[in-house]
């Protein structure tokens, strides 16, 4: 804070409502038969990337505006002319305020504006809400030197998260090229020069389960559950400790839900996400679209069929029928997969899941970096503009 002090050199910060320091105004509604492909500018509606172009724009570059629909409670900024839809709240400022100045301050405030959005079949965000908001105003100078420093951090942490990125992309490919190698069975039946017996999943299980969906909306099946319910959207090429959902003891008692022991190799089978895997650590229940297969571990690894289910995922998702790509268990089971030794199974789950660890864990690696230094830019950010703190310490003082 003593930094701010600096920069504010005993100047006062004016507090105002955002309604009365900038003029917010309602973008213009577009319909879909309008937007064209080859326009100029972007049409931005109810999320940050653009619904599609116009030959028109409303708004001029170096403006904030704010979602109101949608994803309703983000907050944007364009280096460039657009066109704002209706579901957009946009800021003109008067002279002494910096526009990317509210920017900035708005993000700090995202948590206090999301929590006024109302949910329903298509969340809203009243422009009331936004012009109630309080906003520090401290002199244009300060404003702009505030601008400058986070233009400044926001480009240093871009750099560095796209090196970053970079470097976990690089490691993916290699990751995705041994196991390949590892994986691989050339025309004599030898994988990493070790003959190999072609088995179906089906003949390596113990035992395959599935689950049902409770009765949305019914508190019997749901409040107060203490039981782990897993759906679709969750199986994500991982290890599972957790799930979104729990059900009771009722819904387990009464639907066609059923507990599946740890460690099984996890496959959806419906609509967008089949064909995804993961392992389940933890005991569980599911929904009626994941198929749940218990390795028998004297003929295979339960962590070798899940990288081999992962190694094939495109092959897998391919045979999937209907509009929504739907796969079954017969689908699954029918599968083939060379079995080489279990000690080789073991060789080669141990080098994947080295790989697996360094590119996908979100505790350790490269993400984990990447993450850390978005929180380092949020938090100097947030530091750099809490004008009510450096109120609050001046009052002490």
């Amino acid at each position: 804070m003593s930094y701010l002090d600096q920069l504010l050199q005993g100047s006062e910060v004016e507090w105002k409502a955002l309604g009365e320091a900038v003029n917010l105004q309602r973008g213009s509604r577009l319909i879909k038969s309008q937007l064209e492909e080859t326009g100029k500018y972007a049409v931005y509606q109810n999320a940050m990337t653009p619904l599609g172009y116009y030959h028109l724009c409303n708004v001029k570059a170096s403006t904030t505006f704010i979602i109101c629909a949608g994803a309703a409670g983000e907050i944007g900024f364009s280096d460039v002319d657009y066109w704002a839809a209706d579901d957009i709240t946009f800021c003109i400022t008067p002279d002494y305020i910096n526009n990317r100045f509210i920017y900035y301050f708005l993000q700090t405030q995202q948590h206090k504006i999301l929590s006024q959005v109302r949910r329903a079949s298509v969340p809203r965000l009243s422009k009331s809400v936004l012009e109630k908001l309080i906003i520090p105003i401290p002199p244009l100078s300060v404003q702009k030197e505030i601008v400058r420093i986070l233009d400044t951090f926001t480009e240093l942490t871009a750099e560095l998260t796209a090196e970053l990125t970079a470097e976990l992309t690089a490691r993916k490919k290699q990751y995705n090229y041994y196991r390949e190698q590892l994986l691989m069975v050339n025309g004599e039946g030898l994988m990493n020069n070790e003959k190999v017996e072609w088995k179906t999943l089906g003949e390596v299980i113990v035992k395959s389960y599935s689950g049902s969906t409770p009765q949305a909306g019914n508190p019997k099946f749901y409040e107060n559950g203490t039981i782990p319910w897993l759906r679709t959207q969750e199986v994500r090429f991982t290890d599972i400790y957790n799930t979104e959902l729990n059900i009771t003891d009722f819904a387990l008692k009464n639907t066609a839900t059923k507990w599946i022991p740890t460690n099984c190799v996890i496959i959806a089978i419906s609509g967008a996400t089949a064909g995804r895997s993961a392992i389940n650590k933890i005991p569980l229940t599911t929904n009626q679209h994941c198929l749940c297969l218990e390795i028998n571990p004297k003929k295979a690894l339960y962590r070798y069929v899940f990288h081999w289910v992962i190694y094939n995922y495109e092959n897998i998702k391919g045979l999937g029928q209907g509009a929504r790509g739907d796969l079954n268990s017969t689908m699954i089971k029918n599968l083939k997969i060379p079995i080489p030794s279990l000690e080789e199974q073991a060789r080669i789950v141990s080098i994947l899941d080295k790989f697996d660890t360094l590119t996908t864990s979100i505790s350790e690696g490269l993400p984990k970096e990447i993450e850390l230094r978005k929180k380092q830019y949020a938090y100097y950010r947030d530091q750099l503009l809490d004008f009510n703190k450096l109120k609050i310490d001046n009052e002490k003082r």
